[in-house]
């Protein structure tokens, strides 16, 4: 499970500003560090510890964003997603061949295909070091000094509603586009993904100000996401095994493809039959409890 920020005594009331202050210097100096670290050894977990810092960083400014708009925020918007966008390419290339590293014994035909992707890993990530040598920290730095000073000095109406607010529409988005899913189409499944992404890094963000949130509800969270990314993984293995089949003369892919289509069709069943486990998560609107608070 992923780390989270720090959770204040509960007992103590919550000063939502300093709270969103010390989050963006606890995430921007976890960022730093991960940066730091991804350069000097540029490991699998290097790369997936930065992406995590980087995506919370992102959820951080969209939140400040929300509460504050300012231009500067846009562009610093920018700056961490085109970051997050660079890896999408590699991370996916790493899934795929844990995947296939597995199943390779099992099935050997999938051996050429477990060597195209080594290669292609080979490439990103030569690639995405050459990209991270282009990124220069002083430069966002300095953005983000001039954002907390602007944050840090002026006062917020209503900050509380307002953040609590952002937490509402996210899960309502959410839950709005569970009621599309369609278990025949997965890119609906998907949408969810997508949305709920938003909505949890958000509440790691808000969770010290939610009275009795219960610390578990991090996990579940993360595996019902994980439910879906399963999904998603396989849609990626699925396209790219039959792009490589096209390209490859002397590969059959129709054994494979079986196999990943019924590990797909299994991985939404699972998804449906826990779906509605979001309801867990958060209150049905503004004026009802939190499901937390239900629990006796």
């Amino acid at each position: 499970m992923d780390k989270h920020d720090h959770t204040p005594d509960p007992s103590t009331p919550v000063d939502v500003h300093q709270l969103l202050l010390t989050s963006l210097d606890t995430r921007w100096g976890t960022y730093k560090s991960e940066l730091k670290r991804c350069r000097n050894e540029f490991s699998n977990e290097a790369v997936h510890d930065l992406r995590i810092a980087t995506r919370r960083m992102l959820a951080l400014v969209q939140l400040l964003g929300m509460l504050n708009p300012h231009p500067r925020l846009q562009k610093l918007r920018r700056v961490f997603r085109h970051q997050l966008d660079s890896f999408d390419d590699l991370r996916d290339t790493q899934v795929m061949l844990a995947e296939v590293s597995e199943t390779v014994q099992e099935i050997p035909t999938l051996q050429p295909f477990q060597e195209y992707l080594q290669k292609s890993e080979e490439r990103l990530l030569r690639s995405v070091k050459k990209k991270f040598k282009q990124i220069k920290p002083s430069d966002t730095a300095k953005q983000i000094l001039k954002m907390r000073k602007t944050f840090e000095d002026r006062t917020i109406e209503n900050i509380s509603v307002r953040m609590f607010q952002a937490a509402d529409d996210a899960f309502l988005t959410t839950y709005q586009r569970l009621g599309w899913v369609n278990s025949s189409d997965s890119a609906t499944i998907h949408s969810v993904r997508l949305a709920f992404k938003k909505f949890r890094y958000l509440i790691e963000i808000i969770h010290p100000a939610l009275e009795n949130f219960q610390q578990e509800n991090f996990k579940r969270m993360n595996d019902y996401q994980g439910t879906m990314g399963r999904i998603q993984d396989i849609d990626i293995l699925l396209q790219t095994l039959t792009d490589f089949a096209s390209s490859a003369s002397t590969f059959d892919p129709k054994a494979v493809l079986r196999f990943y289509e019924q590990r797909h069709a299994d991985a939404i069943s699972a998804y449906i039959d826990d779906m509605r486990e979001l309801n867990t998560f958060w209150r049905a609107a503004p004026d009802q409890p939190f499901p937390w608070e239900n629990i006796k």
